[in-house]
């Protein structure tokens, strides 16, 4: 039914499971030595006066909320996109653990909403999150939905490295990466990236690898992690 593809999906499991895991993850990374590189001065409050959007790899979402907690949490507000699904309740759950809040659509559900509320959001001054690969895949590929809430808004990106010295990478698509208790955890809020409005087709597209780009070049090989 053509109305099954706006609906977002809740179910007391997923809340249930969301809360659990938001604790979970609270618990995990109060074990882990945080290292903030800030090339934009976010985490200084005034240094960057306007609401931004933060790109984040799908498969570097675990210490994400604890590390913008402790970064940026005190001086700023921050909303993450997350899928629709059962999957994406259970998502948003866990990111509010960390006072994080959230807006639920994918490219493939309730997408022109979701585009709405993050528009409403950034109008609002809180900065949002997406993990741009996801919430399906393709690894690492950007999709284009954030380079049209970035022309659309006028809000800069962020690129958000992060870096483990240790981890465990789960059998999922995008080889989801855990920390090991403990270890060291390297986040890099890189150089903004002002996109600007009225692009062309190939514009668009220069500006979507230019993305692209920088993100990679922080996505680290399976073999080279942290030390």
């Amino acid at each position: 039914m053509a109305g099954d593809r706006s609906e977002v999906r809740e179910s007391d499991k997923a809340t249930k499971l969301g809360t659990f895991a938001g604790r979970l993850m609270q618990a995990w990374c109060s074990t882990l030595r945080f290292e903030i590189t800030d090339r934009c001065e976010l985490t200084r409050p005034g240094g960057i006066p306007g609401p931004v959007i933060y790109c984040l790899w799908h498969n570097r979402i675990f210490t994400m909320p604890a590390a913008w907690k402790k970064s940026c949490g005190s001086h700023r507000q921050a909303v993450v996109l997350t899928s629709a699904s059962h999957d994406g309740a259970a998502l948003a759950r866990a990111v509010g653990v960390f006072g994080i809040g959230s807006v639920r659509g994918s490219s493939s559900r309730r997408g022109v909403a979701a585009l709405v509320a993050m528009r409403k959001a950034l109008r609002e001054n809180t900065d949002v999150c997406i993990t741009p690969d996801g919430p399906r895949g393709p690894k690492h590929i950007i999709q284009p939905g954030i380079i049209k809430l970035a022309e659309a808004s006028g809000a800069p990106i962020v690129p958000i490295h992060v870096e483990y010295s240790s981890c465990r990478e789960l059998k999922t698509w995008d080889r989801f990466a855990v920390p090991a208790p403990g270890s060291k955890v390297r986040v890099i809020f890189d150089e903004t990236l002002a996109v600007p409005e009225g692009l062309s087709e190939d514009d668009f597209e220069t500006w979507r690898l230019r993305l692209e780009q920088i993100m990679l070049r922080g996505a680290k090989p399976d073999s080279d992690h942290l030390r």
